[in-house]
């Protein structure tokens, strides 16, 4: 097969399918492409893929309702005509006796880089057009509790992330990235939509060649690359909070904060002065103070706020720090910080959040954007936090805070997932197994067996990225990318348009879901309404059938990062922020108001409920993997290679591992009261003593799957991290951090079988 143009939330390529494998090119435009496009090239034909509709026995047996046996029964193959007259079905008596307050949605948006087959679109149009509606989760795993919070104290997170600092001005004129959670280039090398060129390496040796300083707030080294040439500060996870107060103090306490930018520009900084001092409490959450939380010297403490003064300094806070209970505070202490120093709005200073988090951040903004599938009006009101879905089907009719509203858990009675693995990237999976067997009906479209297909009632056999045509693009990626199918469907795998258009038949909504169009022509409508918007600007496009054939097109940007900020420090009279009285939040009034103690209307320290201790002795955290886009083909090859003993591979302190008899490539277990999991050692040291160090993502392996305290032989850190909310502000996901003991493991549980066939 001839070379095709495709593209990937890990970079753009050209592909041929020489039949046992693909022959992958990276774009050439890409200066550091992604080695994550090697997992691509054997997973076609995959044994884990999914070739047919498949019904659990249970529920076609007993039909709908609560089965305990979830996770553990039989599947039986069916016909895609009987698949569909059941989903059909089943969606039309909950609709009908339930109302569509009774579905939830279940999705995510990182299953294709192609615009128009992004799975969660098509599900919420799909379920907007034949029942009117659904329930829906808002924000994602990754930052909830930072989107939440940062429009109370700053702006929206998009303003801050998205438009906020360039690695350019970074480049150009940081002289101090102070990186609390440090700047990993595994993260930045994924974005939704996709990217052609990785330029974060880059940028970053091109600021340490200038003489910029990296220092990197972690409790791992790995969390800053080598090319920044950078400083490692170690720090107790989730501590970070602590250690900005004490920097904030010495600041204060030796007059190097900046009063004049902190009068003029930010709301509540002598209420902060009260706590940090010790005049509001008693406490003085000085060097010496935050040296008993997070580790670090409170000489080093001290010399690094003098370090700061003077210079132009960029705070960064991670996705990570705010992935823990409390973690909209190191999210407000970052800003808080950066405005101490008087820096927000100065070219390659101020406060960025999450920068490196994403490759969309730090990056000049496209003029017009490739739009989106309309996915029609949502008639139903009700909500939760997308970390909350187990809670809501363990919980329905009861109360829960979320953003100063006190609302209620709908009343589940089916789930449709498409384009989504909660079993990745939800915490406690003993628990939400218990919370899906809750359920009347759990629909399911995968191309792979993952654990959330597992566990479904109805699984419908979805295509690949790499079996689709479709448009690959994001706002902040000059290239757009014809995406042209690489290889026919593997056995009957139908694309989710298809499956929900035929389904939409079944209920007499076909033509208000597809608009009488096919994939091409929804290709032709979207491409020509960016036509449109381009021409609007005076800028002319090729036609749709010269793109198609050509597969790439340059489109204009243009760079406008932190403009919301300059503008606010220009003239903060006339250029306001959009919080309640136009400036920086240091005190909300308005997060105060809600009277939570779990967030209260200044930032804090607030000390964790779970800490190590003699049964469970050390930090487990469990953070994005390297060698795979969250769980995404795990089975491979770049993400195989990297395992050991087909396990995942943790990484514990010399010191620890000898504490406890363990020897690199050991097979040791992970656990704590919630569960074990099994992972190969890694023994290093550019990992803090006392912390151990497992990434997420692989597939859910339980040797028992109803065990209520699971095993997994393959390495899931979720078995072992808590189910709880951030706060009650944010209720974001809270799966960074967890407690536990590792021991040595001598026994058998049998090879891996996350990736066998049914």
């Amino acid at each position: 097969m001839a070379s095709v143009t495709h593209s990937s939330h890990w970079g753009a390529f050209t592909a041929s399918d020489s039949g046992d494998q693909l022959q992958i090119t990276p774009f050439p435009g890409d200066p550091d492409p992604s080695p994550l496009l090697e997992n691509l090239a054997d997973t076609l034909r995959h044994p884990a893929r999914v070739t047919q509709p498949m019904v659990r026995k249970g529920w076609l047996e007993n039909g709908p309702g609560p089965d305990a046996r979830r996770g553990a029964d039989e599947y039986i193959a069916i016909s895609w005509e009987q698949a569909l007259d059941l989903a059909a079905s089943e969606l039309k008596r909950v609709a009908d006796n339930f109302g569509p307050q009774a579905v939830f949605g279940g999705s995510y948006g990182w299953s294709s880089a192609g615009r128009f087959h992004h799975a969660q679109s098509q599900l919420h149009r799909f379920l907007n057009t034949t029942i009117g509606g659904y329930v829906r989760s808002v924000w994602s795993y990754s930052s909830a509790a930072a989107c939440v919070i940062l429009p109370h104290i700053v702006a929206p997170q998009d303003e801050i992330a998205r438009r906020g600092v360039s690695w350019r001005e970074i480049a150009e004129h940081s002289d101090i990235v102070l990186a609390f959670g440090g700047l990993a280039l595994k993260n930045s090398q994924v974005a939704s939509g996709g990217m052609s060129e990785h330029t974060e390496r880059g940028y970053m040796r091109q600021a340490a060649a200038r003489g910029a300083t990296f220092i990197s707030v972690s409790p791992l080294r790995s969390d800053l690359p080598q090319e920044a040439a950078g400083e490692w500060l170690p720090v107790r996870p989730g501590t970070d909070a602590a250690l900005i107060l004490a920097l904030l103090h010495t600041l204060w306490r030796e007059g190097l904060s900046d009063e004049a930018f902190l009068a003029r520009y930010c709301t509540g900084w002598p209420m902060l002065v009260a706590s940090l001092s010790g005049e509001q409490d008693g406490t003085v959450r000085d060097a010496a103070w935050a040296e008993a939380i997070c580790g670090v010297p409170a000489e080093k403490i001290v010399a690094l706020a003098r370090r700061l003064h003077g210079k132009r300094v960029l705070v960064t806070v991670a996705h990570s720090l705010q992935r823990a209970q409390y973690g909209e505070q190191p999210v407000w202490l970052g800003l808080v910080l950066a405005a101490a120093l008087g820096q927000p709005g100065l070219p390659g200073g101020g406060y960025a959040y999450a920068l490196g988090a994403l490759g969309h951040y730090g990056k000049a903004f496209n003029r017009v954007s490739f739009p989106a599938l309309p996915q029609g009006a949502n008639g139903v009101e009700d909500l939760i936090p997308v970390a909350r879905i187990a809670d809501m089907l363990l919980n329905p009719g009861e109360p829960f805070d979320f953003n100063g509203v006190r609302r209620r858990y709908p009343h589940i009675k089916l789930a449709w997932w498409a384009g989504g693995n909660p079993f990745h990237h939800h915490q406690d999976l003993a628990r939400l197994r218990h919370a899906f067997c809750q359920l009347d009906t759990l629909i399911v479209h995968e191309h792979s067996l993952t654990a959330t297909a597992r566990h479904a009632d109805l699984i419908l056999p979805a295509t690949m990225t790499l079996e689709r045509e479709d448009i690959g693009g994001a706002p902040t990626d000059r290239y757009l990318f014809a995406m042209h199918p690489v290889a026919q469907p593997w056995g009957h795998a139908r694309d989710d348009f298809a499956i929900f258009r035929d389904i939409a038949a079944r209920l007499g909504r076909e033509e208000a879901f597809t608009e009488g169009r096919t994939v091409r022509e929804w290709l032709q409508h979207l491409y020509g309404q960016m036509q449109e918007k381009l021409a609007q600007e005076g800028v002319s496009t090729p036609a749709f059938d010269d793109f198609w054939r050509e597969g790439i097109l340059q489109l204009p940007q243009v760079d406008d990062g932190g403009r919301l900020m300059r503008r606010f420090r220009a003239d903060p009279d006339a250029h306001p922020l959009p919080t309640p009285d136009g400036k920086i939040q240091i005190y909300s009034a308005t997060i105060a108001s809600f009277n939570y103690p779990d967030c209260p209307g200044l930032p804090v320290w607030l000390t964790p409920d779970e800490q190590p201790d003699a049964q469970h002795p050390l930090w487990l955290i469990a953070n994005q993997p390297a060698t795979r886009l969250h769980s995404q083909l795990d089975y491979g090859r770049h993400s195989a290679r990297h395992k050991k003993q087909g396990k995942e591979v943790c990484t514990m302190h010399p010191i620890d591992a000898a504490a406890r008899g363990i020897d690199e490539g050991a097979i040791v277990m992970l656990h704590n009261t919630r569960g074990a999991v099994l992972a190969a050692v890694r023994i290093a040291d550019d990992i803090m003593p006392g912390v151990v160090q497992l990434p997420t993502g692989a597939w859910y392996d339980p040797v028992d799957p109803l065990a209520q305290r699971p095993l997994c032989r393959h390495g899931n850190p979720n078995v072992l991290t808590r189910d709880i909310g951030t706060s009650s502000l944010g209720q974001g996901c809270s799966g960074q951090i967890t407690v536990v003991q590792v021991s040595l493991f001598t026994g058998d549980v049998g090879e891996v079988q996350a990736f066998a066939p049914l």
